[in-house]
């Protein structure tokens, strides 16, 4: 670490890797709607192959469980990062 650089108090990380995170949570909605196109296309759309519907359908799910678990981490970082600022 150079001479340069300031140490962060645990509130400045917190709220460093909210942002973070909250901008992995813009990309993650991003690539659901971006599934969910796909999805609809190979499911009853111009492509119409059950296969590639279902293969779609469960990236779909688990990026949907990643973007949940994104926004509950945010939440939780949010709030104690707050709960710190209270305290001091």
């Amino acid at each position: 670490m150079s001479d340069n650089e300031t140490l962060k108090t645990q509130t400045d990380h917190l709220r460093d890797v909210t942002s973070q995170l909250k901008e992995m949570r813009h990309y993650a909605q991003t690539n659901t709607e971006t599934l969910s196109t796909h999805w609809l296309a190979f499911d009853a759309g111009e492509y119409q192959n059950k296969a590639f519907a279902e293969a779609i359908n469960d990236l779909l799910t688990k990026q949907g469980a990643v973007l949940d678990t994104l926004e509950k981490t945010v939440q939780d970082l949010e709030i104690e990062a707050n709960r710190i600022e209270n305290e001091a």
